[in-house]
């Protein structure tokens, strides 16, 4: 009898799951149903009293967190590979859209909303919970959960490096905030403090576990070479679920230096001529070091310090690969307009200087890199370009008097060079290498007693990049996929088209998207198309500026084969 009910338990669960087609939209009781079958227990609807905490717990971009915002039918929290599995095939059945959400951080919104145009019924699967990090000091290698956080996988990299001595020290290159997950910040290249010396995060990915739309479970050899290099800079949530990353980790010094000097306030002109300098100094650095420079009348920089001061202001932040008597000895020779007098450059371990750029509160030590939501939220919108030649004097006055006009913004400028050189635009669908030697972020925040007038702030915003499209290269002009900017253009999935030209081609989802696509990845974007077309032809995994695939081309990957749902890592087998 036992036998018999175990047996009826394992054919409910298998006929919950193997969907084979996408299913027709319904209101979303088939697929609780479904997971409920499959044994999935953290599943968090509409009608549950937890619903908006589960739903707001890493909505980073306050912007979405308002009622007018799409909201999910349900928030779903895989506690294994399994879960993650059972989560895509029985969203499939119900022919919700999926939201993949690793920390929270789409510029946009779009691991956990969706945008005006598509409001097809969709559920967000929160990763969280799928957050293990196994560094191996040995192999020099680490997988890592797509539900890591960068503070987490820092922290756990560090930790498997601790004891070995003062030259093998380990990282990881990828960004400075501790709650970005890793899962969506891979998929969209990573750039970070290292990456001048070690290139981007996916530049260091050598494997990797995808739950396809059909449930299948593909590393690297399953997926194909074709599908693994779409991953690995692609953007996120397009190509079916990475459940985790094999990463390649670098060996750093014992002992680095780091340093933060804010020169503010100043004349538009003086602020203006410290940029010029830096312009033609930070990319042409030694790959060990690393200044960028943040440049606005209100910098976060100064408001975490509580320095109220009013007027236009740069903030220099500097982290090299050695001792601080060499960082000294090079910024006294290459940029001693940075102000020697005053720099204090600090000697901290690799890992201590995480915590230093993090963001974080005051006070905060290695330990809170663990912690999912310490890192303080916001409204805000963001813009990207990239920079090949660096602007004039005269053009950077005219841009930071307009940039001191408004309090509330502020733009990041990345330096390039190095490592970024050295990798080819093709090699990865991340395309912005060699030739670029800065990139700009734009940014407006705001605070939520002035939401109400968050149309005028993204306005300003708009206006300004308007502006600065005279000084950055065009046709196309290039933006960032993990600083998302849904202005440059969405996708249509209704199908209603205004653009007859488009309507007329044999794919014109494909040719509606360029618009957007190609100042993401420049020519690989047809690359990147083929690559959908052969992971997901039904689209199953798709958002505002997601790759579509060639539409009717019912093509599946070369190799049906899987692996098993357990990853063999440092030496031990697991599976969640």
């Amino acid at each position: 009898m036992a036998a018999f009910a175990m047996l009826s338990l394992v054919l409910l669960r298998l006929f919950a799951v193997q969907a084979a087609g996408v299913g027709v939209v319904d209101d979303g009781r088939s697929f609780t149903a479904c997971l409920a079958a499959a044994g999935v227990g953290n599943v968090t609807t509409r009608e549950s009293p937890a619903y908006a905490a589960a739903l707001l717990v890493s909505v980073q971009n306050l912007r979405f967190a308002g009622a007018g915002a799409p909201k999910p039918f349900a928030v779903v929290v895989p506690a294994s590979l399994q879960e993650l599995r059972d989560s895509v095939r029985c969203a499939r059945a119900a022919g919700l859209v999926l939201r993949l959400r690793s920390g929270g951080h789409s510029y946009e919104g779009l691991s956990y909303t969706t945008d005006d145009d598509d409001r097809t019924a969709f559920a967000v699967v929160d990763l969280a919970a799928l957050d293990r990090v196994d560094a191996d000091r040995r192999t020099g290698t680490a997988w890592v959960q797509s539900g890591a956080t960068l503070g987490q996988t820092y922290h756990a990299v560090a930790a498997a490096a601790s004891g070995s001595g003062p030259a093998a020290a380990l990282a990881f290159s990828a960004g400075s905030c501790p709650t970005v997950g890793s899962g969506g910040h891979i998929a969209g290249g990573g750039f970070g403090l290292l990456s001048r010396k070690f290139g981007l995060a996916a530049d260091n990915v050598v494997d990797a576990v995808l739950v396809d739309a059909a449930g299948r479970v593909l590393d690297r050899a399953a997926m194909g070479e074709d599908v693994f290099w779409a991953i690995r800079g692609g953007g996120g949530g397009t190509w079916g679920a990475v459940y985790a990353w094999r990463v390649r980790l670098s060996a750093v010094p014992d002992r680095v230096t780091a340093f933060v000097v804010n020169r503010a306030p100043g004349s538009v002109r003086s602020v203006a001529s410290l940029v010029s300098t830096w312009q033609h100094v930070a990319p042409w650095l030694p790959d060990e070091f690393y200044i960028s420079a943040f440049v606005g009348a209100g910098l976060p920089e100064l408001k975490k310090k509580k320095l109220n001061r009013t007027g236009i202001s740069v903030t220099f932040k500097g982290l090299y690969l050695g001792p601080a008597h060499e960082a000294l000895e090079i910024l006294t020779a290459r940029f001693p307009e940075i102000g020697l007098s005053d720099l204090d450059p600090k000697e901290m371990s690799w890992i201590e200087s995480v915590v230093f750029f993090s963001g974080l509160p005051e006070g905060s030590t290695v330990s809170d890199l663990t912690d999912r939501v310490l890192h303080q939220k916001n409204y805000f919108k963001a813009k990207s370009d990239y920079v090949r030649r660096p602007m004039t004097l005269e053009q950077l006055i005219r841009a930071i008097d307009l940039l001191s006009k408004q309090p509330k913004a502020y733009v990041i400028l990345d330096p390039y060079g190095g490592a970024m050189d050295r990798v080819g635009s093709a090699d990865l669908p991340f395309p912005h290498r060699k030739g670029n030697i800065h990139g700009i972020q734009y940014l407006i925040e705001w605070a939520a007693s002035d939401d109400d007038h968050k149309e005028e702030y993204m306005d300003w915003l708009r206006r300004f990049y308007d502006f600065m499209g005279a000084y950055v290269p065009k046709k196309p002009r290039t933006a960032y996929i993990n600083y998302m900017d849904l202005d440059l253009g969405t996708n249509n999935w209704s199908g209603h088209r205004t653009d007859n030209d488009i309507d007329k081609s044999p794919h014109p989802e494909v040719e509606a998207a360029r618009a957007w696509g190609e100042r993401y990845f420049l020519g690989n974007y047809d690359r990147l198309v083929r690559a959908k077309t052969l992971i997901d032809p039904e689209n199953v995994f798709r958002n505002a500026q997601s790759i579509p695939p060639l539409g009717g081309v019912q093509c599946m990957i070369r190799s049906t084969r899987g692996i098993s749902p357990k990853i063999t890592s440092n030496g031990s087998t697991y599976d969640s």
